[in-house]
């Protein structure tokens, strides 16, 4: 059980006169100075009225110390909410100590619904999104584990990739090197090394991963047809420039669109004959 000991607005202790502290939810006083104990009930005669309040507290933090799903968190803080509300009928130094407790424990019924969210991508092995969800929610429960098995999950597979990146990092530094090669006529010396730079630059950055990482992987993907079918007509076979442009730009669309022509046709035929 969290603790929710507040010291009420004047109560001293009888014996030597130190603040007397609250634990609302085990309905004990503790004086913080003797640590003699009384039943809240004996100092405040009128105290069995907060019953259903504090059952309802006590609930939403059972939930908020235990569970582990977003509809609880939302559950909590619904109970939460309501145990406000309730309270403002009383105008006396135990509701307002009830209304804080209530305020603390909707901040912990948000932090469990990052929680829940940030487990649920952690246990689906998506350790980017569990990273930068869970890292909103640091020091509840057990998010600085998680958090460091996805920080050396990532690093894994980014190891894992490194091929990868490196086949993907070529494709659009390789294109930007032909032009400035067919186009401007740079030596082919500063082309290289034009091309090396670029591909150690995005192979960095497709190393850190991110949402930049997609991007260029998209696009190095549908450059690398076109390079590649460039590369052969205009070095291999001495096509002239501006025919191997318009070539390896036109023929992969067509190849695309007569794949999808003679698939649509199967699937069709095959429809036919079942």
């Amino acid at each position: 059980m969290p603790d929710v000991y507040v010291a009420p607005v004047s109560l001293k202790c009888k014996i030597c006169g130190g603040d007397i502290v609250n634990n609302y939810l085990a309905g004990t006083s503790v004086c913080a100075n003797c640590g003699n104990r009384w039943a809240i009930a004996d100092l405040f005669p009128d105290y069995a009225k907060y019953q259903r309040i504090i059952a309802n507290i006590t609930k939403a933090n059972d939930i908020v110390e235990s569970d582990n799903k977003a509809a609880s968190a939302n559950e909590a803080k619904l109970l939460f909410k309501t145990s406000v509300i309730e309270c403002s009928k009383f105008n006396d130094p135990i509701s307002s100590d009830l209304v804080r407790i209530c305020e603390e424990g909707q901040k912990k019924a948000d932090l469990l619904a990052i929680y829940a969210k940030g487990k649920g991508y952690f246990d689906k092995g998506s350790y980017n999104s569990a990273l930068s969800t869970l890292s909103k929610a640091k020091g509840f429960r057990d998010s600085e584990a998680m958090i460091e098995i996805c920080k050396e999950e990532i690093e894994k597979k980014r190891k894992k990739d490194i091929p990868w990146d490196v086949v993907f990092s070529i494709p659009l530094p390789a294109a930007v090197a032909l032009f400035f090669r067919e186009v401007c006529h740079w030596p082919w010396a500063v082309c290289i090394l034009l091309f090396l730079l670029g591909s150690a630059g995005l192979g960095y950055v497709l190393y850190k991963g991110g949402v930049i990482e997609i991007i260029i992987k998209i696009l190095s993907f549908l450059a690398a047809g076109p390079i590649i079918t460039f590369s052969i007509l205009a070095y291999a076979f001495h096509v002239p420039t501006a025919i191997s442009v318009i070539v390896a730009i036109v023929a992969p669309i067509a190849l695309f669109i007569v794949f999808a022509m003679f698939t649509e046709q199967l699937s069709v035929f095959t429809n036919k004959k079942n």
